[in-house]
């Protein structure tokens, strides 16, 4: 089965700044913990690489200290409950009390920390898009290991290390899961990369007071872009 698709448009996009302002408004006005969106993000992970990789692959999942890492921690619990073998690349330690939880569930759920084992998909969780540079040297080697893979990259929100320019090093997926609304930096990626909108459960009004159209979620919780 395939995803839906929907052109990409500019009243759908929006800036990075824009999409943090619209992700707080939704979390203080309408009551969504940072916890529930980050198990829809993770929930919605997993789904979608278990739509592109059967039962019993192997996954890396590269984990950061933010939110971005806590969804990839949910993706891993969910992959690692339903029969994927699921390694956990941890960049840092993880000190975050929502990351945390989430790395502990993960465990508890059969995930393992990554020890050089083969794989067949990498997902890229490790940064979202509040990410800073320059990025830590083994964060960049990550990178430039990627570039020799053969597994199926799939990229959590934004690729790790892009910022809009694709001349410099960053996570080159074939796949992005981005969150919520489609992000304009992702226009400037390469045409092979695939981009697709996960829903994040923030409700249409929020779309409205930030002038953008809600994705038809209601046909399917992951909407594919094309150009």
């Amino acid at each position: 089965m395939k995803y839906p698709e929907i052109k990409m448009k500019t009243d759908i996009a929006l800036e990075l700044e824009q999409f943090k302002e619209m992700d707080y408004y939704a979390v203080v006005n309408y009551n969504l913990p940072i916890e529930l969106m980050m198990e829809n993000a993770g929930l919605q992970l997993a789904s979608f690489v278990a739509h592109y990789s059967e039962l019993g692959k192997n996954i890396r999942i590269g984990i950061g200290n933010g939110n971005n890492g806590g969804g990839g921690l949910v993706a891993a619990r969910r992959l690692s409950a339903w029969g994927y073998n699921v390694s956990l690349d941890l960049i840092t330690n993880i000190t975050k009390d929502l990351p945390s939880i989430q790395l502990q569930r993960a465990l508890k759920f059969g995930a393992s920390i990554y020890k050089n084992e083969d794989f067949d998909v990498w997902i890229d969780a490790y940064l979202g898009f509040s990410q800073r540079f320059p990025l830590p040297e083994n964060l960049v080697a990550n990178i430039n290991e990627s570039e020799k893979s053969s597994a199926l990259k799939i990229s959590l929100d934004i690729p790790t290390g892009y910022i809009g320019n694709s001349s410099v090093p960053y996570f080159k997926s074939d796949k992005v899961l981005t969150l919520a609304s489609p992000k304009r930096i992702l226009n400037r990626l390469v045409n092979s990369t695939e981009i697709y909108v996960a829903d994040l459960g923030i409700p249409k009004e929020v779309y409205s007071k930030f002038g953008v159209e809600i994705l038809p979620f209601h046909t399917s919780p992951i909407i594919k872009l094309k150009n």
